[in-house]
């Protein structure tokens, strides 16, 4: 670790998006903040990924001046969950009074905006390896080496899947609709890019893991027919339109969420540690709820170190077991449901495909409870 130059009031470990924006809400309530970035080189294919992000998420980049112009965030205007026989259930911004279900936000561009705000931004440094700080935030992602090396045991559930992630040019226009399908060969989604008139998606496929090495490898017209075959052919003829990127998908999170520096006690003048995003905790990216959840665990961070007064350190693990209680409380309802939805729908047995096609059937009609279900996705009050 670096001596101490300057006083920080915050070190932040990993410039990635949840990084960088805790870097520009606590640089915003007047703090000091160092922003430990690894030094990277040049990228050795295009980056691929896409975010959903909803309501709450939006307007917190908004607030910090982020949000991507608007080519890069397409707004959702319609949803449709296709079930592998005949259920169904249809989501609709207008019937929920709202501009948008969800906005799907490429993520270079997004960074870029993070990474320009940073770099105006006179509260925050950007430094190349761990400064002293009463307070050490762990942004690292799902591989975090510092969780690893402060002895946090991170719970894993493997899902036995693995997410294919690419995106494709589409003869027919995606008319600003998120579309999803449950099939044998697992769970497909295309998110709508490139604005309102857009003909591109981002493509997200979970596939089992014995699957995943084929479907990444495989000659550009099987992978193409095999999508087309999923979907049914609602876009009409689909073109790659960049590399396949994969990963395994699991449900984790970290047992401790906050604790004291290794080496150190619950002094007067404590030295603390905290983590946010997916170092804490991963969900199933079914519901495209991964980094909206990681952004939420930043703001409740931010908003209370703000409220700290004056006398408290950020260093406070009084304060940071509160922020733990808040975002593990919130965060079991959405695993739950997640996990049990991708039980559900990765299990082949007659009984149980029957029973999934009847349930979207139902929650399609469900009124209340389909609505209920909207407007937590989209993170608006109940």
């Amino acid at each position: 670790m670096q001596p101490m130059a300057q006083t920080f009031d915050v070190c932040i470990r990993g410039a990635g998006i949840v990084g960088r924006t805790l870097a520009l809400l606590l640089a915003r309530e007047r703090l000091r903040v160092a922003l430990v970035a690894a030094p990277r080189g040049e990228p050795t294919q295009a980056d691929v990924r896409a975010y959903a992000l909803n309501t709450n998420s939006k307007q917190l980049l908004e607030s910090l001046r982020t949000w991507p112009d608007a080519p890069f965030a397409t707004a959702v205007k319609h949803m449709e969950v296709h079930g592998d026989v005949d259920g169904s259930v249809h989501f609709d911004a207008g019937a929920q009074g709202v501009d948008a279900l969800a906005w799907i936000v490429d993520v270079p561009a997004l960074e870029q905006r993070l990474a320009e705000a940073v770099r105006y931004q006179p509260q925050v440094e950007v430094v190349d390896s761990p400064v002293e700080a009463p307070l050490t935030a762990i942004c690292e992602g799902r591989a975090s080496a510092t969780r690893a090396e402060f002895g946090v045991d991170f719970d894993v559930t493997p899902y036995g899947q693995h997410a294919i992630a690419t995106r494709l040019r589409c003869e027919l226009p995606h008319g600003q609709v998120a579309r999803q399908w449950f099939s044998a060969q697992g769970i497909l989604a295309f998110l709508p890019l490139e604005g309102a008139d857009g003909h591109s998606v981002a493509v997200v496929w979970s596939v089992a893991q014995a699957d995943a090495a084929h479907w990444q490898s495989t000659d550009e017209a099987t992978f193409i027919q095999a999508l087309t075959d999923i979907s049914q052919g609602s876009l009409g003829q689909l073109q790659l339109q960049g590399p396949r990127m994969a990963w395994p998908l699991q449900q984790a999170v970290a047992k401790r969420w906050c604790g004291p520096f290794p080496g150190t006690t619950e002094a007067r003048q404590p030295t603390s540690w905290v983590l946010a995003g997916d170092a804490a905790h991963n969900v199933h990216p079914l519901a495209g709820q991964g980094l909206n959840i990681g952004l939420a665990d930043v703001q409740a961070l931010s908003r209370i170190l703000q409220m700290r007064g004056d006398w408290r350190s950020t260093g406070d693990l009084k304060l940071l077991r509160r922020y733990e209680r808040e975002r593990k409380a919130g965060l079991v309802p959405l695993g739950l449901a997640m996990d049990g939805l991708q039980q559900l729908f990765t299990r082949s047995e007659a009984p149980v495909q029957t029973l999934r096609n009847w349930g979207l059937r139902s929650f399609e009609r469900s009124g209340l409870l389909k609505d209920w279900t909207a407007r937590q996705a989209m993170g608006l009050p109940r």
